[in-house]
């Protein structure tokens, strides 16, 4: 039986990287978010709501003005998806 005293303890540097490759977010933005949090990102219209798959680490890796399309790109790369409200 394991022992239930124990405490796991990670670096804050671990605790980025935790799901790192396999791991991925779904959200839903507006594409006014967007262009605040990410300067380089394209003209793209205000207004627009979105589905934004982001890496366990945060960084982007698509938008999509679908659901079903941002969930499929997960699935080609091989990623689990968890969603955020």
């Amino acid at each position: 039986m394991p022992r239930t005293d124990e405490t796991l303890t990670m670096t804050s540097g671990e605790l980025a990287h935790l799901g790192e490759g396999s791991v991925a977010y779904l959200r839903k933005v507006s594409s006014d978010d967007l262009r605040g949090r990410f300067p380089g990102l394209t003209e793209i219209a205000p207004g627009l709501e979105l589905w934004a798959l982001f890496a366990a680490n945060g960084q982007p890796i698509l938008l999509s003005d679908a659901r079903d399309r941002a969930l499929a790109g997960a699935l080609e790369n091989d990623l689990t998806t968890v969603a955020i409200h």
